[in-house]
């Protein structure tokens, strides 16, 4: 030790720690993109957008069109789907995107055989969404001609390709004037099949699909808070995985998954009970949603619109996730089947899907809201703590904040000084929860009863967390009664 000769300070850590930022209802999207616009090779590769600028720029987008069947505006691809919902209709970020259509397999040929340029412009639309840039081919007889030298491709708003010929020396456009043999390969979002979203892990530990859900945390430091498949998720098989993968996200988050009923084959309200119960969705994990929602003609699932509507509400509360997204208004104007027929319950209608453990749309007074507190596990699961959605969810988040706030005091000494610290730190958290009115209470204690010699020894500490986050109040009763005493102010 040097010699000391005068007045120094020296530095201990803070007894009391901050807690670490989690967002409450970040959602993780699987489905398909038009990735010919963008990037080809974005398959299967988590991405991070906080705007509908970098959802463009990472995935492409191609909007809703005109769905001959339904009579509806239907998106071909349901990541667009969601960006439109999260983006667009609620104004809600962060948001982390998986595409699992892949170019190289998820393809077929381009319906259009030739395309005339117009001798104004030097262009043609092929109107096919999809068309992958690198298989076009445009031949004169048999004259190929040469990207870049003849002629460039582009896309349009509406994600049709555009020919645009080039001038060559003498400033004449290549390819005005005369009919030009056109052919390529486009994208088929119908391939994608519900193994495709639920992925895997090959030979060599590359990831797909769902299993991707772990690498989210590890990528960007942001805990995944809702899992949803729009499109996807009516198949229980797809439901099943994602439930399994809502736990014990990279070890240790918890997270909760949106399931669509299929409106194609569950066409009344009175038969989406049986399904859910037949499908085996009934999971405290899980949020059951039927139908389907249509803004303004565009159908939209209400597993793409309910993360953002959480995510909405979580904002309006302090990015809590203790009040329930019930009774919130949906963008939406009316309710749907996949057939494009509406959808038109009463209360008591929707309070029977309730009952059974499923989310709907109902329309009131002051508009379509999304009308359900339960999960999934309801009604054969009635522990408030798994049967409410945001007692679910703030259990979830209170569990996600406390283990990315506390990592930091792994391998520390088992000592006083540590215990002492996270009983405080926690305990100063709860209580400002508390104070805010997101729970009731909180508090945690570090109890000799849970933690024995040979666990301590072992480096194995244990701490008893008791919290009550606040059940939504979701049957308001008044008792009116016949006042006979009324009858004397006749005689005042």
């Amino acid at each position: 030790m040097p010699y000391k000769h005068g007045v120094y300070v020296s530095e201990v850590p803070t007894s009391l720690l901050p807690a670490t930022t989690v967002e409450s209802g970040m959602p993780v999207f699987f489905g398909t993109a038009p990735v010919n616009m963008a990037d080809v090779t974005n398959v299967n590769r988590p991405v991070l957008c906080n705007t509908y600028e970098e959802f463009v720029a990472a995935f492409g987008f191609v909007p809703a069109a005109d769905d001959s069947a339904s009579g509806l505006k239907v998106f071909d691809y349901t990541l667009c789907e969601a960006a439109q919902a999260q983006f667009s209709l609620f104004g809600v970020a962060p948001v982390v995107f998986v595409n699992v259509l892949d170019p190289e397999t998820h393809k077929k040929t381009a319906e259009t055989v030739s395309v005339t340029l117009d001798s104004k412009t030097g262009s043609a639309v092929v109107a096919e969404p999809g068309i992958i840039l690198s298989s076009v081919t445009l031949t004169n007889v048999d004259t190929p001609y040469v990207l870049g030298t003849d002629y460039e491709l582009s896309f349009d708003d509406d994600g049709s390709l555009v020919v645009t010929s080039l001038s060559d020396d003498d400033g004449f456009k290549c390819l005005v004037g005369s009919s030009i043999t056109f052919a390529a390969d486009k994208l088929d979002p119908s391939a994608v099949e519900s193994e495709d979203v639920i992925g895997g892990v090959s030979v060599s530990g590359e990831k797909s699909g769902l299993e991707l859900i772990s690498e989210i945390y590890p990528r960007f430091r942001l805990v995944p808070c809702t899992i949803s498949a729009p499109g996807y998720s009516s198949d229980p098989a797809v439901a099943a995985v994602m439930a399994a993968k809502s736990v014990d996200i990279s070890g240790r988050f918890k997270a909760i998954s949106v399931i669509d009923v299929p409106t194609d084959t569950v066409t009344d309200y009175t038969g989406v009970s049986a399904w859910k119960s037949q499908n085996n969705i009934t999971d405290a994990y899980q949020i059951a949603c039927w139908p389907m929602v249509s803004l303004s003609g565009t159908r939209y699932h209400l597993s793409s619109q309910l993360p953002a509507l959480m995510g909405q509400v979580d904002g309006e509360n302090g990015n809590t996730p203790y009040v329930s997204p019930s009774n919130h208004n949906l963008q939406m104007t009316a309710a749907v089947l996949a057939s494009g027929a509406e959808v038109w319950m009463d209360m008591t209608q929707a309070n029977y899907l309730n009952g059974q453990g499923v989310c709907t749309a109902l329309n009131e007074v002051s508009g379509w809201k999304f009308w359900g507190n339960r999960t999934a596990c309801y009604p054969g699961t009635t522990d408030v703590k798994d049967a409410f959605i945001p007692i679910r969810r703030m259990m979830n988040w209170i569990a996600n904040t406390i283990i990315t706030t506390y990592l930091q005091k792994v391998d520390a000494p088992t000592n006083r000084r540590l215990i002492d610290t996270i009983v405080a730190s926690v305990n100063v958290w709860l209580n400002g929860l508390a104070a805010s009115q997101y729970i009731l209470t909180g508090r945690l204690e570090f109890r000799e009863s849970d933690n024995p010699t040979t666990d301590l020894m072992d480096g194995i500490l244990r701490f008893r967390l008791f919290v009550c986050p606040p059940s939504p109040a979701r049957d308001i009763e008044f008792i009116m009664e016949y006042d006979v005493n009324g009858q004397s102010v006749l005689f005042e």
